[in-house]
């Protein structure tokens, strides 16, 4: 059974630049993606219960992503991906990142076509098609036990398909691709 893909309408703005972000990244080779999203690791998916400003943010960068950033790298290098919501793009969090030393790489807007991590959520989705929650706790639960399910191979060919997916971008010139 296949799920049909829903592109994002994308303006001539938005293709120009999903275009220059693509021809920006178009020579990185997997090891630099593997800097982005770690091989064979997929971090368990935090849940919410407020509505994500700077500051809320800012405390989820501080009390998870930090020790997560440090259990996956260690001591090497890493750059965090984020897409530009303004809790991400706030002044505030900008500072956040350079006080604390942690390259940046923002992603295009309404682009799930350049994000593997759309494609992780997809496999969680459909993992999940049959489940059943009852309530929210049920949910999450459910989620953190599909999300545990992602095999290191899957996070493996995700990395690797991102020279294909710059490619395609850079071929539709800017326009929405396969991926």
């Amino acid at each position: 059974c296949r799920i049909p893909c829903v592109k994002p309408l994308l303006n001539n703005r938005q293709h120009q630049k999903r275009l220059a972000w693509a021809k920006d990244k178009k020579d990185w080779t997997a090891a630099e993606w593997s800097k982005v999203m770690k091989r064979g690791e997929a971090q368990n998916p935090r849940c919410l219960r407020s509505k994500v400003n700077a500051a809320v943010y800012q405390d989820v960068l501080e009390h998870f992503m930090l020790p997560a950033a440090d259990q996956l790298y260690g001591d090497a290098d890493f750059i965090f991906q984020q897409h530009l919501a303004p809790a991400c793009s706030a002044k505030a969090t900008s500072t956040w990142f350079k006080d604390h030393g942690i390259p940046v790489l923002n992603w295009p807007a309404n682009s799930p076509d350049l994000n593997p991590i759309e494609n992780l959520w997809g496999i969680v989705k459909r993992k999940m098609r049959y489940a059943r929650p009852n309530n929210a706790e049920e949910l999450k639960a459910t989620i953190r036990a599909t999300w545990a399910l992602i095999t290191p191979e899957q996070c493996h060919r995700l990395i690797d398909s991102m020279p294909r997916r710059i490619a395609a971008v850079i071929q539709a010139k800017g326009a929405p691709t396969k991926y």
